[in-house]
């Protein structure tokens, strides 16, 4: 006689869609742990986090520039791994025992996934290994936990079958293990692969021409402005790096090509040969929007891109330097930028100190007057003597222009917006710079008022910010705005047509409202 049997209803939805985020957890954190003798370069994550960010967009990337600074980084990692556990919770409610639907997605992530370590400078087949690794296990723990989600009849005597309490419980224990490998493998391939120690034993050349001693009067007194040499932990960063790449002095080399007349590879121990200078300079990003903050001043020692380039032979066809960082990105630099006495710099040090890792450290490029994006390659191992009529960089083939000189601009710093005033005496502030022109005055307008000239502090070098002061007695309460202007030594004063960072650097005047109150 036949019996009527109850069937165990499947696992919810959201279990299911857990399941899918474990199993890609999974396939992440094996992925890590599988790559730590490879190092970043066979991270599947940050390569998929490259890619996105080589494909996307100029503006789009200008607009996470400006609205994130420093944390865009950041931000895009969490934003994959978002979509990644997104994609992975839908693969898996699709995920049945005989349609492994859920598990085809991971594997076609798996194949993305090396696709994009392949796509990364310097990668081989090898550097796949992690990828396969971990896909093949996350392939295997949805099918794991897809047997634990089949409904079975309850009276099959199939006791082994676990109740929904065991059954998350398996789907929380695959969740965890995927989290905690994948953090693991990611801190201690840091801990392997980090060259903080060789940063750290490195000890910069003594230059044999040091920068001019910094006066105390470039500093305003009676204002909190930014110092006038930048420390390197507040230094401005700005680069397409999400992986800061770890690599020693000793493993380091700088290859000069191209339209030379003789190839050169230099070592540390090949630019003994070379002087060594210190200069004073000031970098600019061309992302910062009038009154931003990406402007960073510093100390450099390094060597002569001129002397450098004077070794290998510029052939007169040459107007570019094509600079490539050891992550692929690329700037392209006029030659004579690099050949005109401004001292463009391989630079090694920074305020006396070897480059922070994440400023190109153990060497990368300096060059006073041009926006970063086109002189400034962290990281440096290459150099392509071509034209701009051949080649490209990483920033213009995105819709920036190939030649980039600063601009003349300028900044309020105090008082910040919407800052409260009380009545009586006060000082305003700020910074203004024309890298390579230098600061010749700094004007000061209160409302609709007179344009009056600021006070500045001691002009150190025309490749250097100047900072300014402005003295003002608040005499009544009430809203007012406060709008700043600077004039360069060629006697351009800025303008204050207002215009993007695209394709060339921001303009316009900077203007902060205030209130003076009774108190």
């Amino acid at each position: 006689m036949k019996q009527n049997v109850t069937p165990v209803a499947a696992a919810p939805s959201n279990e299911r869609m857990i399941a899918g985020v474990a199993a890609a957890a999974t396939a992440l954190g094996v992925a890590q742990l599988v790559g730590i003798p490879f190092g970043a370069r066979a991270d599947a994550r940050a390569a998929i986090g490259a890619a996105v960010v080589d494909l996307t967009p100029g503006p789009v990337k200008e607009w996470a520039i400006q609205t994130l600074g420093s944390l865009d980084k950041l931000f895009l990692a969490a934003a994959v791994l978002v979509v990644i556990a997104a994609i992975a919770a839908i693969a898996g409610t699709f995920e049945t025992r005989r349609r492994p639907i859920g598990s085809a997605v991971i594997a076609a992530a798996g194949v993305l996934g090396c696709v994009a370590v392949l796509s990364r400078p310097g990668a081989t087949a090898l550097d796949t290994i992690p990828t396969i690794a971990g896909a093949a296990c996350g392939v295997a723990a949805l099918r794991l936990l897809t047997r634990h989600f089949r409904p079975v009849p309850e009276d099959t005597g199939d006791h082994d079958e676990p109740d929904a309490g065991r059954r998350r419980l398996v789907v929380l224990g695959v969740l965890g293990f995927g989290v905690v490998s994948g953090v693991a493998g990611a801190v201690i391939t840091r801990l392997v692969h980090s060259v903080a120690a060789d940063r750290t034993s490195f000890t910069p050349p003594r230059p044999r021409t040091s920068a001019p001693p910094i006066p105390a009067d470039v500093q305003p007194k009676g204002v909190a402005l930014p110092s006038f040499v930048t420390p390197g932990a507040d230094f401005y960063r700005v680069d397409t790096a999400l992986t800061v790449p770890q690599l020693s002095h000793s493993d380091w080399r700088l290859r000069i090509h191209g339209m030379v007349n003789r190839e050169a590879t230099y070592t540390f121990a090949d630019l003994a040969g070379f002087a060594v200078v210190e200069k004073v300079a000031t970098l600019t990003c061309v992302s910062n929007p009038v009154g931003g903050e990406l402007i960073s001043t510093g100390v450099w020692t390094g060597y002569r891109v001129a002397d450098l380039l004077a070794a290998a032979g510029v052939r007169p066809e040459a107007d570019m330097v094509l600079s490539t960082s050891i992550d692929g990105f690329t700037a392209g630099t006029p030659v004579e930028a690099l050949t005109d006495g401004r001292d463009a710099l391989l630079a090694v040090a920074l305020n006396g100190e070897p480059l922070p890792i994440e400023h190109g450290y153990p060497a990368r490029l300096v060059v006073p007057g041009l926006y970063g994006y086109v002189s400034a390659t962290k990281w440096v191992v290459d150099m392509e003597l071509t034209r701009f009529d051949k080649a490209e960089a990483y920033w213009t083939r995105q819709g920036w222009a190939p030649r980039a000189p600063v601009k003349t601009e300028s900044r309020i710093d105090v008082p910040k917006s919407g800052q409260r005033v009380p009545v009586g005496p006060v000082v305003f502030g700020g910074v203004a710079w024309a890298q390579n022109r230098g600061v010749r005055l700094v004007e000061v307008r209160i409302d609709d008022g007179a344009w009056q000239a600021a006070e500045q502090g001691a002009s150190y070098s025309n490749e250097t910010w100047r900072l300014w002061s402005f003295p003002w007695q608040a005499k009544s309460p009430g809203r007012h705005t406060i709008t700043v202007r600077a004039t360069d030594n060629t006697g351009a004063t800025q303008t204050a047509d207002r215009a993007a960072t695209v394709p060339d650097g921001a303009t316009g005047w900077h203007t902060v409202d205030f209130t003076v109150t009774g108190t």
